[in-house]
């Protein structure tokens, strides 16, 4: 009974002395020598910039469709067989340039028939304009020559003309679709032979709200951008504003013309538009800087004694990496721009260098670099407790 007793007797005591080791541990991990120790006072390094007032344009944005300056569809106007295709699918053509050649053999007979005919009759009236000069035939016999001559006259010009049909040509210049016909191959009015389009400029249409219809003028400048060429932007203008609004969509179509001397637009693009209004005054910032929690803006502001503040923001357009500020800030204030994850609301910051308004990707590799020395700093922090947990756990065991 005994031996039992003092078997738990022993057991307690190992079990406090466990306990006491636990808490010299848990002692010196929250400790002052601990990784919290001192970070409150560190000051944060972090780029900052100073708010003034900067050029900006205010832009509306569409999506467009590009549309060549003049677009049709070859076909003839008459049904015949093919003799001969002119042209390759891609060409670029004169205007007048020969396309399609149709057979016309039954209409040259004809051609040469009335061209006779109207030599005859040509022949005819001379011989009565003399006789009637004599008063040997009476004036309305060579009244009736003269119709008979002019009509032969007119017989040859249709026969020229039911001929020049049968040669298609190239209405204005322009570029070539992709050829639909064969020598060979029967035609009618309609059959459409190729698409011919003039795109050495382009117009392209684009809806615009009917509540922005007061900012959109004639003249006015606008860009392009189209994913099939990254990084490439187009400049045109506003020829343009429809005169009807479509009472389905609220909208009105606008107009831009393009130049397009590479061809890079084509018929049936879609293109990013964005037209640009007058130039005015505005309060600028990289738009990094701007923390979005919800519905909420703010940005951290740095106060004199290199705390920082957070200062609520209204914000108005973002583009190409800026973010206009309409209320919560004044020309002067500095705003943080790289750092703003590591901050909290009246800690102090280090500001190493001014940013110069970087571009979003510059932006977030600034970011990484600054936060990158953190962990150097923390590690031996991180690892003295833990030597001191392993000599406490030597002693215990020496024990």
């Amino acid at each position: 009974m005994r031996s039992r007793s003092g078997l738990s007797t022993c057991c307690a005591l190992a079990l406090v002395v466990v306990l006491a080791a636990c808490g010299k541990g848990g002692k010196a991990q929250g400790g002052p020598g601990g990784p919290g120790a001192g970070q409150g006072d560190r000051p944060t390094p972090v780029t900052a910039e100073q708010v003034h007032l900067r050029p900006w344009n205010d832009t509306v944005q569409a999506l467009g469709n590009v549309k060549a300056r003049e677009s049709i569809t070859v076909s003839a106007k008459v049904s015949e067989i093919v003799q001969a295709v002119h042209f390759e699918s891609g060409d670029h053509v004169a205007a007048g340039a020969s396309l399609i050649t149709l057979s016309g053999k039954a209409q040259l007979a004809a051609l040469a028939q009335a061209e006779a005919t109207a030599k005859e009759a040509e022949q005819l009236f001379k011989r009565q304009t003399e006789l009637a000069a004599q008063q040997l035939i009476a004036r309305s016999a060579l009244d009736t020559q003269r119709a008979t001559r002019d009509a032969a006259r007119a017989r040859v010009e249709q026969m020229k003309a039911d001929i020049g049909d049968r040669e298609i040509r190239a209405p204005f210049a322009g570029v070539l679709g992709i050829r639909q016909v064969s020598p060979g191959s029967l035609i009618t009015p309609g059959t459409p032979i190729a698409t011919l389009d003039d795109t050495q400029r382009v117009y392209i249409d684009f809806p615009v709200p009917e509540t922005l219809l007061a900012r959109v003028a004639k003249g006015q400048s606008v860009t392009g951008t189209s994913a099939a060429y990254a990084g490439k932007r187009f400049e045109g203008e506003v020829s343009t504003v429809d005169a009807r609004i479509d009472p389905a969509t609220r909208a009105v179509t606008v107009r831009a013309d393009f130049p397009n001397p590479d061809h890079l637009l084509r018929p049936g693009m879609l293109v990013q538009v964005t037209l640009l209004q007058p130039q005015r005054q505005a309060l600028l910032i990289p738009e990094i800087s701007v923390v979005q929690v919800g519905t909420d803006s703010y940005v951290f502001r740095v106060k004199p004694d290199n705390t920082v503040e957070r200062a609520d923001v209204e914000v108005g357009t973002r583009r190409e990496g800026l973010a206009e500020i309409v209320e919560g800030l004044k020309v002067g204030d500095r705003v943080v721009v790289d750092g703003t994850g590591k901050l909290r609301v009246g800690g102090k910051v280090q500001v190493t260098a001014a940013a110069v308004v970087p571009a979003p990707a510059q932006t977030r590799e600034a970011e990484a670099g600054a936060s990158a020395p953190v962990p150097a700093v923390q590690a031996p922090a991180v690892d003295a407790p833990a030597q001191k947990n392993a000599a406490a756990g030597k002693g215990n065991a020496n024990g």
